[in-house]
């Protein structure tokens, strides 16, 4: 999914912390927290395979004027990952600030981080061999934009702009799931083929499948154009490979050859296509009810 290219990006939203800006801790032995939970998902096992160097997005890092200056419209989001985040973010704000309203419930608007190496997060410290992920704690999501070569090169998803947008998004549904209080439920149940943990993440998935399905609704006031142009078929098909690519049963059978349920996290591969595609067809926040769903194979 492309953006228009006269949008206007707001970089507010979005904090640069790569290149020294407060990304590059000194971690002892003990000191790092994986933030596993919050993981699009892939499993510990494979990320140890993904650590070492720092991931490259193929781009110098920029610093937050730099990041103001490049990332200005909706070409620069479809030439820069880096301005790709910051577009998605404006675009998954301007949804969600509109649609929970209708259920009730206000949004705060969730803090973004671009960061490469090291972070340190109000859930504690982290490396980039954790991928994206959402800090409760401290409500922000944060994001490697060199992830996005991992999960194609590496743990096979194809290549394209939705792929890396669902990557925001899902992340930004750990968001509404702390506003509703059910993220709780990865921690209370946390492995299992049908555990809160998965339950969790296949919700995620179809919130980001939720704001995929309304993304072209949303109008830049700066232009009064939408954001973001139709969604196409290639598009669509990215963003499943992506969710498929990081189900736990693959993962699990590519690392080790063996698929074990019991040890599930975040759901197999076709539960997390099914739930990204319950929620980009029906386009509405309640069809993702996956902790009162008795079948999580058949939204």
């Amino acid at each position: 999914m492309s953006f228009n290219q006269g949008s206007r990006l707001d970089t507010s939203q979005v904090s640069d912390r790569r290149g020294g800006l407060g990304g590059k801790i000194a971690i002892g032995g003990g000191g790092l927290i994986l933030l596993i939970a919050s993981l699009l998902g892939v499993p510990p096992e494979l990320l140890q395979s993904l650590t070492g160097a720092s991931p490259s997005s193929g781009q110098a890092a920029a610093d937050g004027q730099e990041l103001r200056l490049e990332c200005e419209t909706g070409a620069d989001a479809n030439a820069r990952r880096d301005c790709r985040v910051v577009a998605t973010v404006n675009s998954l704000n301007r949804y969600w600030g509109e649609a929970l309203p209708r259920y009730n419930l206000q949004y705060p608007v969730p803090d973004a981080v671009l960061f490469d190496g090291q972070v340190s997060t109000g859930c504690g410290s982290a490396t980039s061999a954790v991928g994206p992920f959402y800090c409760p704690r401290d409500s922000t999501a944060y994001f490697d934009v060199g992830f996005f070569d991992q999960l194609t090169d590496q743990l096979g998803a194809a290549e394209g702009p939705l792929a890396e947008e669902y990557v925001v998004a899902h992340e930004f549904g750990h968001h509404i799931q702390n506003l509703t209080g059910v993220l709780d439920y990865s921690q209370q149940d946390p492995q299992g083929q049908g555990s809160g943990a998965v339950r969790v993440e296949l919700q995620a998935d179809c919130y980001a499948g939720v704001w995929a399905g309304n993304a072209t609704q949303q109008v830049d006031p700066a232009t009064g154009e939408p954001f973001m142009q139709p969604l196409t078929n290639e598009d669509l098909s990215d963003a499943i490979s992506a969710a498929s690519a990081v189900g736990d049963d693959r993962i699990q059978e590519a690392s080790s050859g063996q698929v074990n349920p019991h040890t599930w996290t975040h759901g197999s591969s076709e539960q997390r296509r099914a739930w990204f595609s319950q929620g980009y067809e029906t386009r509405d926040p309640a069809a993702c009810d996956t902790f009162n769903a008795a079948d999580l194979d058949r939204p």
